[in-house]
């Protein structure tokens, strides 16, 4: 089966080849497996010893084919090309040869032979893995679509072949039904090959090999050849043991794989590899790049789990493989405090921001090492270390946080989690990027301080709202006290005054409520705005003139806060009367609006107001033509309209009076008995 699936792709891939090596070399690869597949084929029938180690021959020869295709795809096109694929192919491909023609002309005998052909063997699955992975993290996201299915069929070979030979490496002999098998899972990867081959017929396109593909596909090697070095130990075990050997090989074997996730959980000894491959594999420390994009993500991504100080000293550490930190942040006293911490302990220290210690990091803006400091006090010059840093016993890098010119703070950094030697480059690399950590910072103290003002306009802005109301209630209680000389024996003026009295005292007890919990007194709800009218023109009834409520309005309902929107009416109807002399006529009624809208219309006779007013300063806050006015009322009212969906008109001629148009949504009245709709509803 798999002979003949080789053999039929094979016909596919001439037919559609236009030249290119990596296209030939594919070829080449089908080619091979096909006739190893036949060979094998007919091995399985004849049993004869001449087939079968031409069969091994042939797997090296395959495999070969197979390295060398994904060698080929490694290979940066227009660039300098990597050494180590093509050296580490080679390498397995000599190992083998040498292996099976040492078994073939008898230099090597019995158990130790069959170990090193089959060893050879598992250390090409494993460096074809190695491979597949660098192959597919180098491509370029847009050409990945194409290489998907390559790269799943031939890892999945691998990863049969690797469970193969580690079986056999591991008992001292291959596995019959493994090994009849092997065809079988070969022509079930040859779909996904064909797939690639018809999606990226040329096989032309640009790897890039960057650090992070060399840290994965090192670290997969590297974890590989442990996996065969403890296979082979255990397998020594086994036959050296005596009745414990399969015990102690298997104990042998979990420990090796208990230790080997033990390191790859590790993020100590994975920075130790990523050191060691920055310092030997490549003439810059940091791919700048990456880099950059990983610390900017890491600040813009900052709210989640981490805050923007704990993100920014994240950033700042992983640039030095430091595990945290703890950044101080300059207060609204001038004083540096600490403002967020990762992995470090809590301190409660404080830095001024005149001290000798702050004046160096602003002047300098130098990184310091507190290990150098140690070696080298002089290097520093005068700096003096503030007292605090002793409580702290893992710091190692100080790092100044400066914005526009200004020290926002600074950053304690805690020991590395491997020997980091600290140079040109990577004192650069934390200057810049303490100053983009600087300018997030900055811009975080700046939206606080922002927030905070805003919160107290809104305060003074309701204060200024309340004292308004109060200056309303204190004027008609003056009123009260006017009329007290002439009315203070008529038992109707003394009801009216403890009535007023009254009603003066639970509106300034709803004001400080207001005042004090900083939001409205009761939640919106259905009010009676006729009643409200009618409440107003009782309330003003001793002056002069009086308020005429005109016709009998319904009741018209809207949502609203009812302690308020009186407020509001009681105002535009007090302006009406400070303006009106008491010769004049100040009227209010309710009328039928339009498309689901009521308004009330205030009117008076009063002195008007010049069209230049009405436009310019009629609804800005603190203008005013009435003397010991504030200014504030109008605005208010407009406001609170606007919350509600209505709106405020005024029309207004100077001595001719003005007229107040206020229009709010209505809400529609339900005017069946509650039983009665009960019982519809029900019925329906």
């Amino acid at each position: 089966m798999a002979a003949g699936a080789f053999a039929l792709l094979a016909i596919q891939l001439m037919r559609g080849w236009r030249g290119g090596l990596p296209a030939g070399l594919l070829l080449a690869a089908v080619i091979a497996s096909g006739v190893w597949a036949t060979v094998n084929t007919a091995f399985s029938y004849f049993r004869i010893d001449w087939i079968g180690q031409l069969a091994w021959v042939l797997d090296v020869m395959r495999q070969a084919c197979w390295l060398g295709f994904m060698v080929v795809l490694l290979q940066p096109l227009g660039g300098r090309k990597s050494s180590w694929p093509v050296i580490g192919a080679m390498l397995i491909v000599v190992a083998e040869c040498t292996s099976i023609v040492s078994a073939g002309f008898g230099l090597t005998f019995g158990e130790f032979g069959n170990g090193l052909r089959l060893a050879s063997f598992l250390a090409g699955a494993v460096f074809g893995l190695v491979l597949v992975e660098q192959v597919y993290r180098g491509t370029p996201g847009e050409f990945r679509w194409g290489l998907k299915p390559l790269c799943l069929a031939v890892g999945a070979t691998n990863v049969f072949e690797l469970y193969f030979f580690a079986d056999g490496l591991l008992f001292g002999r291959l596995d019959v039904d493994l090994w009849s098998v092997r065809g079988a899972a070969s022509a079930l990867s040859l779909p996904l090959i064909a797939i690639s081959a018809g999606r990226i017929p040329s096989w032309t396109f640009k790897l890039s090999v960057s650090r992070v593909m060399v840290f994965h596909s090192t670290a997969l090697a590297l974890s590989g050849m442990y996996l065969i070095v403890i296979a082979a130990v255990a397998y020594y075990v086994r036959y050296v043991g005596g009745d414990w050997g399969r015990a102690l090989q298997l104990v042998l074997l979990f420990a090796g794989v208990l230790s080997l996730g033990g390191l790859l959980f590790s993020g100590a000894q994975r920075a130790r590899l990523r050191v060691l491959l920055n310092k030997h594999l490549f003439p810059y420390r940091y791919d700048y790049r990456l880099e950059w994009l990983r610390f900017t993500q890491a600040l813009s991504e900052a709210g989640g789990a981490l805050d923007l100080g704990q993100s920014v000293i994240k950033a700042l550490s992983d640039l030095v493989e430091s595990s945290g930190g703890t950044v101080w942040l300059k207060d609204a006293g001038g004083r540096f405090t600490p403002h967020a911490r990762l992995n470090q302990s809590a301190i409660d220290a404080m830095e001024e921001e005149g001290s000798a210690f702050c004046h160096f990091l602003d002047e300098r803006e130098w990184v310091i090492s507190l290990e150098e400091y140690r070696i080298r006090p002089g290097y520093y010059g005068a700096l003096v270390l503030p007292s605090w840093l002793s409580m702290i016993p893992d710091a190692w890098l100080i790092l100044p946080l400066k914005s526009a010119g200004s020290l926002v703070g600074f950053v304690v950094l805690n020991t590395p989690r491997t020997p980091f030697d600290i140079d040109w480059e990577v004192l650069d690399l934390l200057k810049t990027a303490q100053r983009q950590a600087a300018s997030y910072l900055a811009r975080m103290q700046a939206a606080e301080a922002l927030l905070e003002a805003r919160k107290f306009d809104s305060f003074n802005r309701m204060t200024a709202f309340v004292v308004h109301d109060l200056k309303n209630l204190v004027a008609q209680l003056s009123l009260v006290l006017r009329n007290a000389d002439r009315h203070k024996d008529n038992p109707e003026f003394q009801a009216d005054v403890l009535a007023t009295v009254a009603h003066v005292e639970g509106r300034m007890r709803a004001l400080m409520s207001q005042l004090q919990e900083k939001r409205s007194i009761d939640p919106p709800r259905r009010v009676d705005v006729a009643h409200h009218l009618a409440s107003i023109c009782l309330a003003n009834r001793h002056r002069r003139p009086s308020v005429e409520l005109e016709g009998q309005p319904a009741a018209a309902e809207v949502m609203a806060h009812p302690e308020r929107l009186e407020r509001i009416l009681g105002h535009l109807v007090q302006n009406a009367l400070d303006a009106t002399p008491e010769s004049g006529r100040v009227r209010v009624r309710i009328e039928p609006g339009r498309d689901g809208f009521i308004r009330i219309v205030v009117e008076d006779s009063g002195c008007g107001m010049t069209k230049d007013f009405m436009r310019e300063r009629l609804f800005r806050p603190f203008h005013t033509n009435k003397s010991g006015g504030m200014g504030i009322g109008v605005f208010e009212a407009q406001q609170y309209l606007n919350e509600l969906g209505g709106g405020i008109v005024y029309e207004s001629e100077p001595g001719r009076g003005t007229r107040v148009m206020v229009t709010l949504p209505a809400v529609a009245r339900d005017s069946r008995p509650r039983a009665e709709s009960s019982v519809l509803a029900h019925g329906s």
